[in-house]
């Protein structure tokens, strides 16, 4: 996938959520070889490998396609490549007024292991807590 289906499927995503990542930003990011994404244009998982440890940075799913196994199918993808490059525990963070994803990771077995208050900034409310949550990936 390109920066630019990347960043145009996160702005779909994410609407009204924050700032959105460009396709500056997504291709900043994929210029690392420790960063890989998994999925397609539809819903991807964008992650970072290094050591023993790997970081989610994003998942994404466009709105015309949710409710279809397509973010669950990203993260697991995440975590098989992740696996792959000798991870054995992962972190994500996600906004705590984000039900939906906090769902999806609970069931996938992911754990809150801490919480940064006031992290996401929103248009016309409070910003939004991130809670940090972690999973063995061994």
């Amino acid at each position: 996938m390109t920066p630019e289906t990347l960043a145009a499927t996160h702005t779909r995503a994410f609407a009204g959520q924050g700032r959105n990542w460009s396709a500056v930003e997504f291709a900043a990011l994929l210029d690392s070889p420790h960063v890989f994404v998994v999925g397609d244009a539809r819903a991807f998982a964008l992650g970072r490998a290094i050591a023993d440890e790997a970081e989610l940075l994003t998942l994404a799913t466009d709105p015309a396609h949710r409710r279809t196994g397509l973010a669950r199918a990203a993260l697991a993808a995440f975590e098989a490549e992740a696996r792959a490059r000798g991870a054995q525990r992962g972190f994500l963070e996600v906004a705590a007024d984000n039900a939906a994803a906090r769902a999806l990771y609970a069931a996938a077995r992911w754990h809150g292991c801490a919480c940064r208050p006031g992290y996401y900034p929103r248009a016309d409310a409070e910003a939004v807590d991130a809670l940090v949550m972690k999973k063995r990936l061994d």
